[in-house]
């Protein structure tokens, strides 16, 4: 059932906050800062059974991160607490203290009503969350089916507010996207052919940054969001069945389309608003050394970490763009995906916010200490947001009279065949069908795409219910249970006849893991069903 705006519990300082916020977010020169929340999550099993200390406190609107090594001297700075700003911090640490406990409700009232308000507004409005793996940025973002976090507060509160306001003089039209960009290729989770090919980034001198294909699904309730958000992350755990790659190393992009339809009853003219949400649950930021990976999740760790380490250069080159000292910085939005897809949301036509998430125990100190710098940074970048009013109008004409000097280009050309115009041309046009499409035209291909997918995983002896994934009886399967919630909890291997099984690229399935060797095993299924594991030599 669609969740009901979450009430707001707490008369603590943090709800407070949440109203000053707008006034330090404006920049001298009219822009809007990006506005920067940190979450501290409680201590989990491990923490706990290793007895390491909490090193981080909350205070207001400050985080203070204290020393690990207390025999230091009093001289040595990493003796001295540090002290860092931000718009909102959220303590979600201890929930026995009352007044100072930041849950759900808390974190949606201070980011989520806010960008809500934007995208209503006609705006472009951004949320990413940041931080080390298991620092509760998936647990932020998608949250659980009793904790709902960002993404479904935003999507329920969003249908209920349309449904309230929609009137003869208004209504509202949504549609949305998802995205997994896994070693800086672009996969579409919610096509059915996606989770196999990547889509190509391109950037068009009116459209700005788009990805090439991917699909655009028509919704009319929270209910089709959430049954699109379901099926995306369960296309995350098939794409990691077939791939043989972990998803939860991936970054996720979940975006929302709001068309503001304006009518004048008395002129018989309409208008339009567009606001476009994106909601980003970035990969995490660990080490190598301290994961302990190698081979292909080495070479997995460092895309992921070419990404976040362009996305740090990119918010430093922004950040002293806006602080006057290089005003001609470049910025290299281009250098990651990433950065290229985020390319309006830091600098340009967006309204953002980042959540940094961070572990409270002392053996994270380094990562700790990092993400915080990381989100001290990020505060200082300067967005300039206008509204999105009739843009498909004005997109579609200037694409229509690009296309026209195009078409004359390419006719004095035709001599040079030139490949380049051509390729233009035909991205330009590509761009207008798109563009011109109708909504019942969308409505129809969301539902076909929706059987597509059902035919599709049917034929893998995979099925998607409510309840989760479903396997054909007369399938053979290998089940990989995963404690990562943003995976379901479970990977499923399609068995053949004779399937290799080991940490090489080569096998059928890749597992990689501590005594995993390049060749592990093999599995046999014979004619009357009995299913024979051969190990191969040396394996334990």
């Amino acid at each position: 059932p669609p969740l009901s705006p979450p009430p707001l519990s707490l008369s603590s300082p943090k709800t407070e906050a949440c109203g000053k916020v707008k006034k330090s977010g404006v920049d001298e020169m009219g822009g809007s800062k990006v506005k920067v929340a940190v979450r501290i999550r409680p201590m989990n099993k491990r923490e706990i059974d290793l007895h390491t200390k909490c090193v981080v406190d909350v205070e207001t609107n400050k985080v203070i991160l204290h020393p690990v090594n207390t025999n230091l001297s009093k001289g040595d700075a990493r003796s001295q607490p540090k002290v860092f700003a931000y718009d909102h911090c959220f303590w979600s640490m201890d929930e026995t203290n009352k007044e100072k406990y930041a849950g759900q409700d808390i974190v949606f009232k201070c980011l989520g009503e806010n960008i809500l308000q934007n995208a209503f507004e006609g705006y472009n409005a951004c949320i990413f969350a940041y931080g080390q793996t298991g620092s509760g940025k998936s647990y932020t973002m998608m949250g659980t089916a009793d904790e709902p976090g960002l993404i479904p507060r935003l999507c329920s509160s969003l249908f209920e507010r349309a449904q309230q306001e929609e009137s003869e003089e208004q209504s509202f039209k949504v549609e949305v996207s998802y995205m997994e960009i896994y070693n800086e290729k672009v996969r579409d989770l919610l096509d059915p052919k996606g989770s196999r090919q990547s889509l190509k980034v391109r950037e068009h001198s009116v459209y700005g940054p788009y990805v090439d294909g991917l699909s655009k699904l028509a919704v009319a309730s929270y209910k089709d969001i959430e049954s699109l958000m379901s099926e995306g992350n369960k296309s995350r755990t098939v794409a990691a069945t077939n791939m043989n790659e972990e998803s939860s190393r991936s970054h996720a992009v979940f975006k929302i389309i709001l068309t503001h339809i304006l009518y004048d009853v008395k002129s018989g003219t309409s208008g339009e608003k567009v606001g476009k949400l994106s909601l980003v649950d970035l990969a995490g930021s660990e080490r190598a050394t301290k994961t302990g990976a190698a081979g292909d999740r080495l070479k997995e760790g460092s895309n992921i970490n070419k990404s976040l380490t362009t996305l740090g250069l990119v918010i430093s080159a922004l950040a002293d763009q806006a602080a006057g000292k290089n005003k001609n910085k470049f910025v290299p939005y281009r250098d990651s995906v990433l950065t290229w897809l985020l390319k309006d949301s830091l600098g340009g036509n967006s309204k953002t916010a980042m959540v940094a998430t961070v572990s409270p125990a002392g053996d994270n100190y380094d990562e700790i200490l990092s993400t915080l710098r990381y989100a001290d940074r990020a505060k200082n970048i300067v967005n300039h947001a206008v509204v999105n009013e009739d843009p498909n109008a004005r997109i579609i004409r200037e694409l229509r009279e690009e296309v026209e000097k195009l078409r004359e280009q390419l006719t004095k050309a035709e001599a040079m065949k030139s490949p380049e115009l051509k390729d233009r041309l035909e991205e330009s046009e590509k761009l207008i069908q798109e563009m011109t499409v109708t909504w019942e035209e969308k409505l129809r291909k969301t539902e076909e795409i929706a059987q597509e997918r059902q035919k599709q995983l049917e034929s893998l002896g995979i099925s998607l219910q409510s309840s989760g994934i479903k396997v054909g009886d007369n399938k053979c399967f290998l089940v990989n249970l995963n404690a990562d919630p943003a995976l379901n909890e479970l990977l499923v291997y399609y068995l053949k006849e004779h399937t290799l099984v080991g940490s090489d690229n080569s096998q059928d399935i890749q597992l990689c893991g501590l005594g995993i060797l390049p060749e592990h095993c093999i599995i046999d299924i014979t004619g009357d069903g009995q299913v024979m594991l051969t190990p191969q030599k040396n394996t334990r």
